[in-house]
């Protein structure tokens, strides 16, 4: 009586398990395969050329006109040239490395951190039950946004993205 009562559960949860609108339950593919949307940039407005005729034969692969060029836009807003490209440009590249480059900084960075981490390591029974004691840690260097908003907006700074100051609105 047992064994028939299990085994009609089994069939009722095996059926039960095929008959689900989840296309990934047995399937590794997902059904609904959409772009990256991080991938994706957005585009200049179209154009429309004065003159038709002439326009460049359409190459497959090539870029297309109105086609962002992150780099290129880059070199342009930081004074650059972008038909000699960036590492031609010592112009551009002495502005950016005005203040010294130290290629092991994020070397130097990491154990800087590490010897502050250490100083500031958790306790036995914090490590034993493994509290995070990280932003105890780093509570010394963290900005109080709402204290630096308040000194902004005591100093006249506008402050378009804070929402506005619950104690001044009705």
């Amino acid at each position: 009586m047992f064994a028939r009562l299990a085994m009609t559960g089994l069939v009722v949860v095996t059926l039960g398990a095929c008959a689900r609108d989840d296309p990934t339950l047995f399937n590794i593919r997902k059904a609904d395969r959409t772009p990256d949307e991080f991938s994706i940039l957005p585009t200049r407005p179209l154009q429309t050329p004065p003159d038709t005729a002439a326009l460049p034969t359409p190459t497959p692969g090539a870029g297309n006109r109105v086609d962002r060029a992150p780099q290129a836009e880059a070199v342009l807003a930081l004074g650059g040239n972008v038909d000699r490209g960036v590492g031609a440009d010592r112009g551009l590249l002495a502005s950016v490395q005005r203040y010294g480059v130290n290629p092991g900084i994020r070397g130097q960075l990491a154990a800087e951190d590490l010897d502050f981490r250490r100083a500031n390591d958790a306790r036995l029974l914090e490590r034993v039950f493994n509290v995070s004691t990280y932003f105890k840690a780093y509570r010394s260097q963290s900005l109080d946004q709402y204290a630096e908003l308040y000194r902004l907006r005591r100093a006249g700074v506008r402050t378009v993205a804070a929402p506005p100051d619950p104690a001044t609105t009705d």
